[in-house]
């Protein structure tokens, strides 16, 4: 048995705002087992988003939830790895290029992500030729094979945890913390009493992390 892997091209699906200044840019990606409709209505709650262009991308890998019959997504498995992230980084900048096209100055950036998202949200940043804002990012690891010198693209990013999360662990937050601080990211971190969740309150700290990018 011989395996090989071809290249193919394909279609992905994002949902947007329509409204709000192109020159910013609110771009999300959701967590597994969900979709870009949930990840969009995320980023619509937090306070001062209209005023930005919301962005919510849904992963390639589309699967139907058992019990409801609906379409949800992931971003990858552990299956060919390395290939799905080189796919969801070209991806997801196809989706940014589509959406800023014909925006008058180059758009400013946020990118947010939610569990398995939070690594999309990062590779993401720090491989566009747009401008990064920063990086709202809860309940999910900062990538491994992001290096210092690629972490420093970012400006400034916000984390979140849950109390009683036992997917992404204190000792997760912490590493991530302090991969970001060497890297020169000017970091915040929220923490609230709940699992893996988004939370009231981490959604105002996501609010006033957006003020502050502007």
């Amino acid at each position: 048995m011989i395996e090989r892997n071809i290249r193919v091209s394909t279609h992905g699906r994002y949902i947007t705002s329509g409204s709000g200044t192109p020159a910013l840019i609110l771009m999300g990606f959701h967590g597994y087992a969900e979709s870009a409709e949930v990840e969009f209505e995320r980023l619509k709650s937090i306070e001062g988003s209209e005023e930005w262009r919301i962005v919510a991308v849904q992963g390639l890998h589309r699967f139907y939830r058992r019990r409801t019959n609906e379409v949800v997504a992931s971003w990858m498995t552990r299956q060919d790895r390395e290939l799905a992230i080189e796919d969801n980084i070209a991806y997801s900048a196809a989706v940014l290029d589509a959406v800023a096209h014909g925006a008058p100055t180059m758009p400013k950036v946020v990118f947010s992500g939610f569990s398995q998202g939070v690594a999309m949200a990062y590779r993401c940043a720090v491989h566009t030729d747009h401008p990064v804002r920063g990086v709202i990012s809860l309940g999910g690891d900062v990538p491994p094979e992001l290096d210092a010198a690629a972490l420093g693209n970012i400006p400034a990013a916000l984390l979140g945890r849950g109390d009683q999360d036992d997917w992404y662990t204190a000792a997760k937050l912490e590493a991530d913390e302090k991969r970001l601080r060497a890297a020169g990211v000017d970091v915040r971190v929220v923490l609230f009493q709940g699992g893996h969740e988004w939370t009231d309150v981490f959604q105002r700290a996501a609010a006033d992390f957006l003020r502050s990018c502007r």
